[in-house]
């Protein structure tokens, strides 16, 4: 078990607040790391850095929006000077929208890819140097089902995620003789805040519970131990990956 024990790392978890996120984050610190959840809501930064407290972690409580690159710097550097090292980067910040594709504002797609691919990009740019110069580091990215197979009125989410996919492999190519390792995990259908109400009592959520062979959405527990995973020695080999954690939806051909 040792192999999972992150122990002494700094994890960064951005959008760890709520959600999937924060279902990750209190899932490193529990696995011993050190862990800073940050988001734009001080109040829900506050109430997740007091849970990480209580398992007897160290963590910081600022914000931080992925829009903005001199806000990701100024955490980025907070981190360093109290840790000294960062070890571990989960890029869970994320939006969407459903609109037909032939109504979507291009400006509103421009803000959807903004926060889900060039967030994603800005982080492991900031972070990624630092972990670069140590010789070491585990980043993971939050890729989606839609990254593999079309979801109806939703294009901009799934351009974006779809791009997370390639941004992953990329990365994990050009970094890997540097000790760093990037991977990500594609949630299937998990509700959230983010998506409750395309999912939850509507036609929409009912064909997607059809098509997930268990017979029920996850819950956002379910993913933290493929993030510890991928995030401790235990993967040290793991690189390059986009690990899906679904049910068995993208399995499925018929169900019924």
């Amino acid at each position: 078990m040792s192999l999972f024990d992150l122990t002494g790392k700094c994890a960064i978890v951005l959008g760890g607040t709520s959600g999937l996120g924060e279902a990750i984050a209190l899932g490193l610190a529990e696995a011993h790391a050190d862990t800073v959840a940050a988001s734009r809501r001080i109040a829900e930064v506050n109430r997740t850095a007091a849970a990480i407290e209580a398992m007897g972690r160290k963590t910081l409580r600022m914000e931080a929006d992925v829009r903005s690159r001199a806000s990701l710097e100024k955490l980025h550097d907070a981190v360093l000077q109290s840790f000294g090292r960062i070890d571990i980067l989960v890029n869970c910040a994320g939006v969407t929208q459903r609109q037909p594709t032939l109504e979507f504002p291009e400006e509103r797609w421009s803000e959807i890819l903004d926060v889900n691919l060039n967030g994603t990009l800005r982080a492991c740019q900031i972070f990624g140097k630092t972990m670069l110069a140590q010789g070491s580091g585990s980043i993971l990215n939050i890729a989606s089902l839609a990254t593999f197979v079309a979801f109806r009125d939703v294009a901009a989410y799934g351009a974006s995620k779809a791009a997370v996919g390639a941004l992953t492999k990329s990365l994990a190519v050009e970094w890997a003789k540097n000790g760093v390792r990037v991977n990500a995990i594609a949630p299937g259908i998990f509700p959230t805040a983010l998506n409750e109400a395309l999912v939850k009592g509507t036609e929409r959520g009912k064909e997607l519970l059809q098509r997930t062979p268990m017979s029920r959405f996850g819950a956002a527990n379910e993913l933290v131990g493929a993030a510890v995973f991928l995030a401790s020695d235990a993967a040290s080999f793991v690189n390059g990956e986009i690990l899906v954690v679904d049910g068995g939806y993208l399995a499925s051909g018929v169900n019924c």
